[in-house]
């Protein structure tokens, strides 16, 4: 990918001439061919991919953190070359390194994200996945291997467990894993499954110098020891490990909502929105004239939902129901069959939507109109869902912690699962974007958003 960057920018910014780099600070070298100093930028660049650990096997396939690698070593390195450009007086065409920087980063990111599809797949047939032995209390174990289990592609395939029991041959209440003997056999544990990685679930059970112990038994190299404290949906920049008089303490900050950042989203939110209504002008055109000559009824449909702070604000959407659809909804609640969510209204065929509105949300178009809604500062392009309010009625008060953001038009809520969610699911999910939001995070949600939408009904990866 680098290769065809960097020289796919030296043809474009000289052609396929000889191009020299001036360097003017000694006599001896008075240029450079632009040829040669492409290869040297590969492999430099190469090298800071390395050096960094972009290939770790600990952030390779899940989380930000393998990209944010990525684009921090390529944005040092180059910074690295403008100052020593600067310094030695060396004429390195701004235009060439301006091509470079932000397509090689691009290239970087497809290239990375295809590779962690392929790894995604791999992982959900159970290769190349750590086998984990879990260590602790039975509740704890099955409570982090529920987790574990829910996200395959995290690379973690639970293979046994250790508990103060230790009655062998059983398996863990509520699971399928097999209980390997008491927190004093894990090293014949792990010979007979084969683990290579320990989990710690809890200590409760276990003498202070237990973990030390399991650690010393560990090969190094080849088997790990992993803390799973039982705290989920808190994202890396909200946890420090401090070590204190010898002890690994982990702190979780309190989410904070500073100004700075409500501007940042704010403005990403404008400029993407405007930029959005007069790209697609042609396409809100061409469906509010379908659905106005398809059936009858206004062309959007309007309705009071409860955002920012619990303030209620009116969304819009194209109407894909028919016009007395809200008058129909009780008879539907009372014949309602779906299970696993008792709070949000779901019907896989809905006899109150239209042809033509079966098309719209297939492809989620109904929803384009809430630009304007982000445009007017109601909603967000990223946020929690956007409920109505007979819904937040019903609400625990921990779950009106999702008013701490703008609702958005999309979120994590519809790119893992949507109207297959459970309503604890959809709860976990909104609550873990709103303590956890980051720009970049937003990025990632937009793009498996637009992959959901071209490919209605696959797998959010």
């Amino acid at each position: 990918m680098l290769v065809a960057v960097v020289f796919g920018a030296q043809i474009v910014w000289f052609g396929t001439g000889n191009a020299a780099v001036d360097i003017r600070a000694d006599v001896r070298i008075t240029e450079l061919s632009y040829w040669y100093f492409s290869t040297g930028l590969v492999l430099v660049w190469m090298m800071v991919l390395h050096l960094i650990d972009s290939r770790s096997h600990r952030v390779v396939g899940t989380g930000m953190a393998e990209y944010r690698r990525v684009v921090d070593a390529s944005f040092r390195l180059f910074g690295f070359i403008a100052i020593f450009a600067f310094l030695l007086k060396v004429d390195v065409a701004r235009g060439f390194l301006l091509i470079s920087l932000p397509a090689g980063v691009l290239a970087l990111i497809a290239e990375r994200w295809l590779w962690r599809q392929w790894l995604i797949r791999q992982r959900r047939r159970g290769a190349y996945a750590a086998r984990v032995l879990l260590v602790g209390s039975a509740q704890s174990v099955a409570h982090i291997a529920s987790e574990l289990q829910r996200m395959p592609e995290a690379g973690y395939s639970v293979v046994g467990a250790c508990v103060p029991t230790g009655k062998v041959a059983e398996t863990i209440p509520g699971t399928t894993i097999p209980i390997m003997g008491n927190v004093n056999t894990v090293e014949r544990a792990l010979r007979v499954t084969g683990a290579d990685t320990v989990a710690v679930t809890s200590t409760d059970d276990l003498p202070p110098m237990k973990v030390k112990q399991i650690s010393w038994q560990l090969e190094a190299g080849r088997q790990h020891l992993v803390l799973a404290p039982s705290i989920v949906d808190i994202a890396g920049p909200r946890l420090h490990t401090r070590p204190v008089a010898g002890l690994p303490l982990i702190h979780v900050e309190t989410p904070r909502f500073s100004g700075g950042q409500r501007l940042v989203k704010r403005m990403v939110d404008l400029v993407v929105s405007v930029i959005g209504v007069i790209a697609i002008s042609p396409i809100l055109a061409f469906l509010a004239i379908t659905v106005r000559l398809t059936s009858s009824g206004p062309v959007l449909f309007r309705q009071k939902r409860v955002g920012l702070r619990g303030r209620e604000f009116t969304m819009l959407k194209f109407r894909s129901m028919v016009v007395n659809a809200e008058e129909i909804l009780p008879q539907l609640l009372s014949e309602q069959r779906d299970v696993g969510n008792e709070v949000l209204f779901k019907m896989k065929d809905d006899p109150r939507v239209t042809p033509i509105g079966r098309i719209m949300r297939k492809f989620s178009l109904d929803e384009l109109p809430q630009l304007f809604n982000v445009i007017a500062g109601s909603m967000s392009l990223v946020g929690p869902r956007p409920p109505l309010p007979s819904e937040v009625e019903r609400y625990a008060d921990h779950v009106h912690r999702r008013f701490l953001a703008k609702p958005g038009i999309t979120g994590l809520w519809q790119v893992s699962g949507r109207s297959t969610l459970s309503w604890e699911e959809s709860v976990r999910l909104d609550l873990s974007y709103v303590e956890n939001w980051s720009l970049m995070g937003d990025v990632v949600i937009v793009l498996k958003t637009a992959r959901a939408v071209v490919a209605p009904g696959a797998t959010a990866l």
